[in-house]
């Protein structure tokens, strides 16, 4: 690659003519530059006055290939780079997602060409900087919000938390991704409960757990009304054996104050994740809680796994935390309040640790009584 003559080069080019030639010695000068390993100063300037010329004078094929063939040169200057990323065609959502490193006035450049989908790309990225975070986060799209959910290497904290949290409660594809990442806190997705699978609604419960939390305004109601829990789940044991879901749903509304769509969706939840919620609110405890769900929930599989998991729930999770839940669903209180240092989580829950086997030994808790009724509670309904 000694003795680039640019100008020379290009003369010759406009007097012996020919989109073909010019396509040639796009591609040529290209892989001998990416074939260089340590070019001189003098050549990269050279080559860039060459590249700079060719660039717009090559068919659009010739310059794509010529750009993924230069984007393997190690050591691109800024300026060649952008001339990468300028002519990659449709290889350039592939090159930003497996480029090692791209330099952040690049990045820069392509976000503010506003195409979504390379923006999208941009914000998978693992190396991203925080004046690129600051340009990524106030664009308004469900992909680039989407890719930035699924970016692990993306600390989830202060406006960047509060930002993906309010997006979850717009596209459930972005709740349901956050719920499965260990270092988010899953109570910011109250709100978007019903838009989570099971595991990311139980995620949210269980995130309740063993926490310090503000007071709720419907503590002292649910306070008063708990006296009467056991006239409550005797009702909705009924109702529910004869599939009265329209009657629960009226039940619930009267009682909790939701609107009746929330109520149907509590009524209808064959998960029984959300009538956990209500269940424990009003200070059911797991044997009595238990005889409900099994009443409540589908019957298609074997389901013992699940309400041994609902079971520890009752355990771990106080009826304050689910009247607070409650208050979030009715609009009375802002989970974002959660980010607060005073409502951390004691310990942060992960979904790599093994949960705590189904069988264990009796040890007489409420819990434990509660699973040994089960069997019992499945030949009752069956019946």
């Amino acid at each position: 690659m000694i003795g680039f003559q640019p100008y020379e080069t290009f003369q010759l080019l406009i007097e012996t003519g020919g989109v073909e030639r010019a396509n040639t010695l796009l591609v040529a000068a290209c892989d001998a530059f990416a074939r260089r390993p340590r070019p001189m100063s003098a050549e990269v300037a050279q080559f860039e006055t060459l590249a700079a010329r060719l660039f717009p004078t090559a068919m659009p094929s010739a310059r794509a290939k010529a750009a993924g063939i230069l984007a393997s040169a190690p050591g691109l200057t800024p300026n060649l780079e952008t001339l990468v990323f300028e002519n990659l065609g449709t290889g350039l959502i592939p090159h930003i997602q497996k480029a090692e490193t791209i330099s952040e006035d690049v990045l820069m450049r392509l976000i503010d060409k506003r195409e979504i989908d390379v923006i999208a790309a941009i914000a998978s990225r693992p190396d991203l900087s925080n004046a690129v975070l600051a340009k990524l986060f106030p664009i308004n799209s469900r992909k680039v919000y989407r890719a930035l959910a699924a970016n692990t290497a993306l600390a989830p904290r202060g406006a960047y938390l509060k930002a993906l949290a309010r997006s979850a409660q717009m596209d459930q594809e972005v709740a349901a991704t956050l719920c499965r990442r260990d270092d988010f806190d899953a109570a910011l997705l109250s709100e978007a409960f019903f838009d989570l699978p099971e595991d990311g609604r139980l995620a949210v419960i269980g995130a309740y757990a063993h926490r310090r939390l503000p007071q709720a305004p419907m503590m002292a109601t649910f306070e008063h009304i708990s006296v009467a829990t056991e006239e409550f789940t005797g009702a909705l044991m009924k109702l529910f054996s004869q599939n009265q879901r329209p009657r629960i749903t009226r039940l619930l509304a009267q009682i909790t104050g939701l609107d009746d769509v929330r109520c149907g969706q509590i009524a209808h939840d064959v998960s029984g994740a959300a009538l956990f919620v209500v269940l424990r609110a009003f200070g059911c405890t797991a044997h009595d809680g238990l005889k409900v769900l099994i009443h409540a929930t589908s019957h298609d599989e074997d389901r013992s796994q699940h309400l041994a998991r609902f079971a520890r729930l009752f355990e771990d999770v106080p009826p304050a935390a689910m009247v607070y839940m409650l208050s979030a669903w009715r609009g009375d209180v802002n989970p974002f309040e959660l980010t607060k240092s005073d409502y951390a989580p004691f310990v942060q829950p992960s979904r790599r640790t093994a949960e705590r086997p189904a069988a264990q030994p009796r040890s007489g808790g409420v819990g434990d009584r509660a699973l040994e009724t089960l069997d019992k509670l499945r030949s009752l309904r069956a019946s």
